[in-house]
């Protein structure tokens, strides 16, 4: 075996021996965690750098004296800092362990070619990390190493006194130093295989939080205090955190966990690390908390919640052990709080849409048509001269018609209270039109419960748009059928029959003004039931029905 191979392999167990040492450094969940960073606070720099400077010097120390000259593994440390950690580590790496090469040989014939290169190697490195794609960085950092030690050869071979002193120290030591950076790859290859983890922790996180955004679904259709309460007891536990907090920006909505006897929901927010999230918009992570006023929790998460770029809350996660706010729950929760935020908007949309509805709702239901009720009233006026009877069971049926309008709810109803309602409007109909309106019943033996003022509307436009708009007598048929496997509630009539045009826009949404009640049931029976009104011109009238599954009842 030569000397040059030995040498070659005694480079390569001194690499091997940095190669272990960052093994089991990765292991380190801290220091794991500073790897898996895209940015770096200024104390993980400092603790990175020193690091790599040990790693450069140590190098320094184990390298095989040939002639004066040291085979060492500094500069495969100085690339490798600054391949993977950027510009200021490679070159304060490169610096400091040339520097110290230099003083533990000064006026040694190699000494100032290795400090010029250390410097050279760092500058090189950090460059490779700012310019150079990730996959191709541990190729480029071998070709910057050999280029670094062919530089050494060179500078060592200039400077050289005599030169033939140099020649013969480069022609030992020039191959198993320049093939030696070979190493810097394996390092580079080590350690970015640890950041690339950062991609499956990612996704094992976003998971974990889409699993939290589906168990806490159901309970953002009405937030309140017993929903967020058990929103926070199911973030709680599947993260295993001991205490869960929402807040809104100026109180406590809810508090689940250790040290909730403490707080009162509702209560102001008197966290200043929570107003200070609340103000800058960005998360806070207290690894160590000195100041919480439960002394027990010491760790601590506060991730804003925003809607339309300005935060309207924060979700707060503790723990009693220090160093609990790792990586991967950061990426969790701030994943967590941006589902939350959306789920929340969503959720206030729709309870805003939803009182909209009921008021929209109860305006309709309230709302007794004028010219309705002041023909009723002339109907009733004119039948007491020559039928009092009659006149009294008008008053009855228009009493029944206002009380139903005016006390029902936007719960459903048996159909047979809404058909009541429905006689009620037609007999004083018919007392109107007399002998102009014929009304029939086909109502089978159903146990059906629907929305108020869904059969009504349908009756009305039956008779006003279409039996009245035909000279001599119409019929109109209420049914309400009980089929194989669905119940079919219909109104048809005799009368003038729809137009094709209105059946057209009704189910285009684009609804003429007189027909906003069919409108209205269509929209309502589209909602509740998946389909909405089916109509169909007859010869002569008009069907109008709705089916509703049996398995919906």
């Amino acid at each position: 075996m030569n000397t040059s191979l030995e040498m070659l392999i005694d480079l390569f167990e001194r690499a091997a021996l940095l190669l272990i040492c960052l093994f089991f450094m990765i292991r380190i969940p801290r220091f794991k965690e500073s790897l898996q960073k895209d940015q770096h606070s200024a104390t993980e720099r400092v603790v990175i750098t020193l690091v790599f400077c040990l790693f450069a010097i140590f190098g320094t120390y184990s390298g095989i004296n040939v002639e004066g000259s040291l085979v060492n593994v500094r500069i495969i440390a100085v690339v490798s800092g600054g391949i993977l950690f950027g510009p200021w580590v490679g070159i304060i790496t490169g610096i400091v362990s040339g520097v110290h090469r230099y003083v533990i040989d000064i006026g040694g014939i190699t000494s100032i070619p290795c400090l010029i290169t250390s410097i050279f190697a760092g500058i090189v490195s950090g460059y490779i990390n700012r310019r150079v794609k990730r996959s191709l960085r541990w190729i480029y950092g071998i070709g910057a190493g050999m280029l670094s030690e062919i530089l050494t050869m060179v500078l060592i071979l200039v400077m050289a006194n005599p030169y033939e002193l140099g020649l013969d120290i480069v022609s030992k030591i020039a191959f198993p130093m320049i093939i030696g950076e070979v190493n810097i790859g394996l390092i580079v290859l080590l350690v970015m295989s640890v950041e690339g983890e950062k991609e499956m922790i990612a996704a094992r996180q976003a998971k974990l939080a889409l699993d939290i955004a589906n168990k806490t679904l159901p309970y953002f259709r009405s937030i309140n205090s017993d929903s967020l309460t058990e929103i926070c007891r199911i973030i709680k536990d599947d993260i295993k955190a001991d205490a869960v907090a929402i807040t809104d920006t100026h109180n406590v909505l809810t508090y689940v966990g250790f040290g909730e006897e403490r707080y009162v929901i509702g209560q102001e927010i008197i966290s200043d690390l929570t107003k200070e999230a609340i103000h800058s918009g960005k998360f806070i992570i207290r690894n160590q908390v000195q100041d919480h006023h439960t002394p027990q929790i010491h760790s601590l998460l506060i991730v804003p919640f925003e809607e339309h770029g300005e935060v309207t809350g924060t979700l707060k996660i503790y723990y009693r052990k220090a160093y609990k706010m790792t990586y991967s729950l950061q990426t969790m929760a701030i994943g967590l709080s941006q589902i939350i935020s959306t789920l929340m908007e969503v959720s206030r949309i729709e309870q805003i849409r939803e009182a909209a509805n009921k008021a929209e709702l109860k305006a309709l239901q309230t709302k007794i048509n004028p010219h309705f009720l002041f023909n009723a009233l002339n109907a009733i006026a004119s039948t007491t001269r020559k039928n009092p009877d009659k006149a009294r069971e008008l008053i009855i049926n228009l009493s029944g018609y206002m009380r139903y309008n005016l006390e029902v709810s936007d719960e459903l109803i048996d159909i047979h209270k809404e058909l009541a309602q429905v006689r009620d409007y037609v007999e004083i109909e018919k007392a109107r039109f007399g002998s102009r309106l014929t009304v029939e019943y086909e109502v089978d033996d159903v146990n059906v419960y629907i929305p108020s003022l869904l059969i009504q509307p349908l009756v009305e436009n039956a008779i006003i748009h279409g039996v009245l708009k035909i000279k001599g007598p119409g019929k109109v048929t209420i049914s309400v059928k009980n089929l194989e496997n669905k119940v079919r509630i219909s109104v048809k009539d005799t009368g003038a029959g729809i137009s094709e045009d209105v059946i057209h826009h009704l189910l285009h949404d684009n609804v003429p003004a007189n027909k906003i009640g069919l409108y209205n049931v269509h929209q309502r029976v589209k909602l509740i039931y998946g389909h909405g009104l089916v109509i169909h011109r007859l010869s002569p009238g008009t069907e109008v029905f709705f089916d509703i599954v049996k398995e919906n009842l």
